[in-house]
């Protein structure tokens, strides 16, 4: 059943099962999993099923740490959320992810990849990518002879691509619109998170549209799946879940930034081994140089992959195309109309891609007048300054706007640094030339530079992770193993915001293999009630 809350008139308190607020790349799979039980589903989304300004204006809010994206552009609030514009990428998080490392204070999952991987293949399924495999025969998968690389430095792994457009969005949601057990909320704000008086259990949620009217959920169990910025604030702006202060806490991204020059007499057959590749029978893949665990170990430093860009000297700054490109991206509205224009856009990229791209880049390079450079994407290690906090300003319906601290450290950009000095002796090693570190690297601060000629993410990913972090010991996380809110007995957290350490993979793939274990728990949980 679909509710517009704008529109409902005289609607009472609604009973559920189970509460989901927020229907994104969490919420959705989540409730899907939950509704095909015959539980009683309430799915609560703060917009509707369109971009809408004013919905989306209740993410505004400032940057006090490090340069960042302006908050109100850097996700999406309506049904089916940021993932309506996302690239497709799946890619898994690796086993040293989850590992408590010396060397990085602050991680350590209470699970390990171990217990996800029944959850990651269910969510490979659901992005249609093909094989559940991203760190096997890599080189095998792609077509491609094994380039030789010494694998105690670096590997290679996979990008796998969802090549289906907006997956998430309410043209896509039939099956939840139209379910008896499910009832969809749209425009639908959650304004107060009700918990009994000792704080054990939330008692019930009031949602509020932005014209005025309101209702309650009422519900056995709640979950949170609003995205990392958004969860920390309700958790902050209802005093809960923050006995500790770790509430808004180690908020994480992907910083980029370009690494190093590649000096070689084959730029072009570099930059051709680590490209996306096209196939006629399955999903398009994409391998990642990635620092190897060992060299992770022995010079203490971060999860990291590079990729290979072939383009002109930097300090000629971006090329018209990429100018026109980023100015329509962020100048078109990200409606149904936007998107679609968006969608074209890519469609005739990969046209573009799949027949004459590297004709096109082979004759550039080989003239001179094109050069390579490695193009980092870094995890971010966990710092409990960087972090979202309450704002003095208040939204449109009287609620605490979030802020942004992001922070780095200074293992974060010494990683950056190892990184060319790895490769450097590789290509060495292979004969294939030599890598020279870029210069913004030598600067002992740990910010990092912004630098658009680097791609369409110039300093960060848009991966907004951390805030809500698990933890097994309730003074060093917000939930627990089992996505649970320590000492609230009902109510849980999924999305980004769960992540104790980030990786380098886009989260959008474990995202929802987190959200199908919590579901499967809930549904344990219940059926023992």
């Amino acid at each position: 059943m679909l509710i517009d809350l704008r529109t409902a008139e005289g609607l009472g308190p609604i009973d559920a099962d189970i509460c989901v607020m927020g229907a994104g790349a969490a919420g959705i799979p989540l409730a899907r999993r939950l509704a095909k039980s015959g539980l009683k589903v309430c799915l609560v989304e703060s917009g509707g099923t369109d971009f809408e300004q004013a919905t989306q204006d209740l993410y505004r809010g400032a940057n006090l740490g490090m340069p960042y994206y302006d908050l109100h552009d850097s996700r999406l609030r309506f049904f089916g959320g940021t993932v309506a514009i996302w690239g497709g990428r799946c890619a898994v998080l690796d086993p040293i992810d989850f590992e408590q490392r010396p060397w990085v204070e602050h991680s350590g999952w209470p699970i390990d990849r171990r217990q996800l991987d029944p959850h990651y293949r269910q969510a490979n399924a659901i992005f249609d990518v093909g094989e559940f495999n991203y760190e096997h025969d890599v080189w095998q998968k792609l077509g491609v002879p094994d380039p030789g690389l010494d694998p105690s430095e670096l590997d290679a792994k996979l990008w796998r691509f969802d090549e289906e457009m907006e997956r998430f969005t309410a043209a896509r949601a039939r099956d939840l619109f139209e379910v008896p057990n499910v009832t969809v909320l749209l425009h639908a704000n959650v304004t107060q998170i009700t918990t009994s008086e000792e704080g054990r259990a939330v008692v019930g949620v009031e949602v509020r549209s932005l014209e005025g009217r309101s209702t309650t959920i009422r519900a056995r169990r709640y979950v949170l799946a609003c995205g990392a910025i958004e969860n920390s604030r309700l958790l902050l702006a209802n005093g809960i879940g923050n006995g500790h202060d770790n509430v808004g806490r180690y908020f994480m991204e992907h910083p980029a930034g370009r690494v190093a020059k590649i000096e070689t007499r084959e730029p072009y057959e570099l930059w051709a081994l680590f490209q996306k590749r096209f196939y006629r029978d399955r999903p398009p893949l994409a391998p990642a140089l990635r620092l190897a665990d060992d060299a992770q170990r022995k010079h203490e430093v971060l999860n990291s992959i590079v990729t290979f860009k072939l383009q002109r000297d930097p300090k000629h700054g971006v090329n018209m195309s990429s100018a026109v490109y980023n100015k329509l991206r962020h100048n078109i509205s990200p409606d149904r109309k936007g998107r679609m224009a968006d969608h074209l856009y890519r469609a005739v990229r990969t046209a573009f891609h799949r027949s004459v791209r590297n004709w096109f880049e082979k004759i550039r390079a080989n003239t001179g007048r094109t050069h390579l450079y490695a193009i980092t994407r870094g995890e971010q290690a966990p710092n409990p300054e960087s972090r979202v906090i309450l704002s003095g300003e208040r939204d449109a319906l009287g609620s605490p706007r979030a802020d942004l601290v992001w922070k780095l450290s200074d293992i974060d950009k010494r990683t950056a640094r190892i990184f060319p000095d790895v490769m450097d002796r590789e290509l060495r090693r292979l004969g294939k030339g030599s890598a020279t570190p870029t210069e913004w690297l030598s600067d002992p601060d740990p910010q990092w530079p912004i630098d658009y000629t680097v791609g369409n993410h110039p300093f960060a990913n848009y991966h907004q992770l951390g805030g809500t972090r698990m933890s097994s010991d309730p003074a060093k996380g917000v939930v627990d193993g089992d996505c649970r809110v320590h000492g609230v007995e009902n109510l849980y957290v999924a999305g980004g915001s769960i992540f104790p350490t980030s990786g380098w993979a886009n989260p959008t793939l474990t995202i929802v293999a987190l959200a199908l274990r919590t579901a499967d728990h809930l549904l344990a949980e219940l059926a023992s009630d």
